[in-house]
């Protein structure tokens, strides 16, 4: 999972900067064209999502009372998991983003939603909305890209530790509520010294997360179960393989909008004085979508359109499969690869990079590419994209013009001293003649 700054071969190395203006100019025409046509199909949609998975939610809690007996633990267990999927994903995720606050509905809205997660709305929406979506991919600054324990790149330097990232990462996908709560605290950074550990600041979004937690550790694993009366022990087992299956699933939908091979990943320098055509080029590139039934997209809360998700984060999830179209035929166009693929073949293909970055790299990567020069914004917009990619590339020829320039200059250099050797000797012998 090479930079593309660092590649060889750039994906856009035939795109001028108009291309890349103007690609900006026709996502913007079919933004405002969804968005200026929100109505009342769109309203109906998610209060009509949001009645059935509370009903979902409410009947599968109904029928743990008696998940003492089999048959009830596990249509139990699969109602409340998908209840929790929906939630999150097409529910509480989208609300979040502010995709259905043209409604002016403050029970659907974005400043007053709180999920069924671990995490608290407010902190999530800082990491995810104005962190993610704004660095979508970046090395360094997404930490979405492995979420601050894994190695996402070839030129990160490998350390043995980095053999254990499969099994982090599926610790993580199984706690994925709770990992989330910690990235979104930067626990790992905020715990580094003493300082960061007292920052008031840092005080108050743990005591937010530990309350939230606690709320929810009540409801799932003391209220239920307590109600279950002699099916306690299975409706808390069901309750935790719910969560289970809802934090797997979020996680693997997750990996594969930006972790798949063909998606792209970008260095912080690439993104310094980036236009809004730019902006756009960068989550068309570092997203993928999964292909599937019109369930399976509700079921990913439409994250499965990735690509349009990240083009337009606070368009109503429901108009991205319309507009799908208009995005994949821009993207051929264009000479780009719209990058998608079944949610089995994109789940392996993300974690068939997490166990190879996991070992030291072989090959042409086993190489370590020189570092991209911090780039000077130019009247190209798009040439601090390429600069680093022409560099490698280029790297042996400017050896070898280098070579032959020094050799050159120390031929000329040898000649010139010779000339002015042979002209001290005639000199002298002139001399001494005149002398004589």
């Amino acid at each position: 999972m090479t930079t593309i700054q660092r590649k060889k071969t750039s994906p856009i190395a035939h795109l001028t900067p108009e291309d890349i203006e103007a690609i900006g100019v026709e996502l913007d025409a079919i933004r405002d064209e969804v968005m200026n046509s929100r109505g009342e199909k769109d309203a109906a949609y998610i209060r009509r999502v949001i009645a059935w998975q509370r009903g979902l939610e409410l009947s599968s809690r109904g029928v743990l009372l008696f998940s003492l007996f089999p048959p009830a633990w596990l249509v139990g267990t699969a109602g409340l998991s998908v209840a929790k999927i929906l939630e999150n994903m097409e529910i509480g995720h989208n609300i979040m983003h502010g995709q259905w606050d043209f409604m002016r509905d403050p029970k659907i809205h974005s400043t007053k939603w709180e999920w069924d997660h671990a995490s608290p709305a407010e902190q999530w929406k800082h990491s995810h909305n104005e962190l993610h979506h704004t660095y979508t991919n970046v090395v360094g600054r997404d930490n979405d890209l492995g979420y601050g324990i894994m190695r996402v790149d070839e030129d990160q330097r490998w350390h043995p530790m980095h053999l254990g990232q499969p099994l982090w990462n599926f610790i993580n996908a199984c706690f994925f509520e709770y990992g989330i709560a910690a990235y979104d605290l930067e626990l790992g950074k905020n715990l580094a010294t003493k300082e960061r550990r007292r920052r008031p600041e840092f005080k108050s979004a743990l005591k937010k997360v530990r309350r939230k937690i606690g709320k929810q550790m009540l409801k799932d694993y003391v209220v239920h179960p307590a109600l279950s009366g002699p099916s306690f022990l299975h409706t808390l087992a069901a309750n935790a393989t719910a969560n289970l299956i809802r934090n797997v699933w979020s996680h693997s939908v997750i990996m594969c909008g930006h972790f798949p091979n063909g998606v792209e990943t970008f260095e912080k320098t690439s993104i310094e004085g980036e236009t809004r055509g730019e902006w756009y080029l960068r989550q068309m590139l570092g997203s993928a979508n999964i292909s599937g039934s019109k369930a399976m997209h509700i079921m990913t809360g439409n994250l499965s359109h990735q690509i349009e998700h990240h083009l337009f984060p606070d368009m109503p999830s429901r108009r991205y499969a319309e507009i799908a179209p208009k995005i994949k035929d821009l993207f051929q166009r264009y000479g780009l690869t719209y990058t998608s693929g079944p949610l089995p073949k994109q789940v392996a293909s993300a974690w068939y990079k997490v166990i190879r970055l996991s070992l030291p790299n072989r090959g042409e990567a086993a190489i370590r590419r020189p570092k991209a020069v911090k780039p000077v914004v130019a009247s190209d917009p798009s040439a601090r994209w390429r600069r680093a990619s022409a560099a490698v590339a280029e790297a042996p020829a400017v050896v070898a013009a280098s070579a032959a320039a020094a050799s050159s200059a120390v031929a000329a250099s040898a000649a010139a001293a010779s000339s002015a050797v042979a002209d001290a000797a005639t000199g002298l012998a002139g001399t001494t003649t005149a002398q004589a």
